[in-house]
């Protein structure tokens, strides 16, 4: 495989704000990627992540706040001047041109010699696994063919870095697994510096050195995926993560005293026991550790593990919590669920 690329560079933004009308799109937000850093902004769909990336790229002016590059100041300066590439969800590739006119595109406009021109397109096509395809029309390109292409487009003018707005986001699942574990191997070898926006947490998880949730044009939480699993540190955050058993308010005593606090944790699924209705389970020596009568209300094979929707007796009411386990029984099955401290996940608000 070729190499390309003039590696990453350092993106800082500080202070970021833009108001659309009444909407605080961004509120304040500073964030700061490291070279050859790939960070994952992930929030719900008008949470303020495109409208961040569009401010770096150039494309939406701030209100106020500064963006730099390797200390440079961006802030004033036109999207092509930036050092600084896009990809986005829709590839957006031109009809008229074919492969090789299409990644082309951005070396044309700055001017870039056809020979040198051609040596680019042929190395960036390789990267992303099309070499070959210079002479194709677009039209016969399958989406994962297109959306290569368009991450060749965005990588000929060597930027500094790269911002990739959903660019799975129109993709079925399998598709964009696939293209999920292309993705981070070819960035890594051209070293350049990204920012991936997603509103899917598994695709974060599978992307980021540091995931940055974001909600209400404010940046809630930022860490590196297993820090921010382990300790998302609001209900907010452990929600959109993908947690669900969130208690932020007064919970039954049981409950409670598994926890080690009366309310603001998270329960995780995969460390609640599940086991047979008659299964006294195993001592464990500590009287955290509680156990509970249950029905399973629903079950979802995933692959490798069962997730349970479960409604559990606690203190004579139900509760519904949620499990991950390697078996699962029927709906409608009587189980006992053990869970101690060790499933409990404090939060601050």
């Amino acid at each position: 495989m070729a190499t390309t690329g003039t590696g990453g560079g350092t993106l800082r933004i500080t202070g970021a704000h833009v108001r659309f009308d009444t909407t605080l799109a961004l509120d304040g937000v500073d964030l700061a990627v490291g070279d050859g850093e790939m960070v994952v902004l992930l929030g719900p769909s008008g949470c303020g992540k495109t409208t961040l990336l569009r401010a770096a790229a150039g494309l939406q002016p701030l209100d106020a706040g500064r963006i730099e590059l390797d200390g440079r100041d961006l802030t004033g300066q036109r999207p092509d001047q930036r050092g600084i590439g896009l990809m986005f969800q829709d590839e957006v590739l031109f009809p008229h041109f074919d492969v090789e006119g299409n990644v082309a595109f951005g070396l044309r406009m700055a001017k870039v010699p056809v020979a040198e021109r051609r040596r680019r397109v042929a190395e960036v096509l390789e990267l992303v696994g099309l070499s070959g395809f210079e002479g194709r029309d677009v039209a016969t390109l399958s989406g994962g063919e297109a959306q290569r292409v368009s991450l060749a487009r965005a990588l000929a003018p060597e930027p500094r870095v790269l911002l990739l707005d959903e660019p799975f986001g129109s993709l079925d699942r399998l598709l964009r697994e696939r293209l999920i574990d292309e993705l981070r191997p070819v960035l890594d070898q051209v070293g350049v510096t990204a920012v991936h926006v997603t509103h899917d947490h598994h695709e974060a998880f599978a992307l980021a050195d540091r995931i940055a949730v974001m909600a209400w044009g404010q940046l809630l939480r930022i860490g590196t995926p297993d820090e921010v699993w382990t300790d998302p540190q609001t209900s907010q955050v452990a929600r959109f993560l993908g947690h669900t058993n969130v208690f932020d308010a007064e919970v039954p005593p049981v409950l409670a005293s598994a926890a080690g606090r009366d309310h603001g944790f998270v329960l995780r699924a995969d460390r609640i026991e599940v086991g047979a209705a008659d299964d006294p389970g195993t001592a464990t020596g500590d009287d955290r550790v509680v156990q509970l009568r249950a029905a399973v209300a629903r079950r979802r094979f995933r692959g490798d593990r069962y997730e349970l929707r479960l409604e559990a007796d606690v203190g004579g009411a139900t509760t519904r919590l949620d499990a991950i386990t390697p078996a699962g029984p029927a709906v409608g099955t009587s189980v006992t669920l053990r869970i101690g401290p060790s499933a409990a996940i404090p939060l601050d608000g």
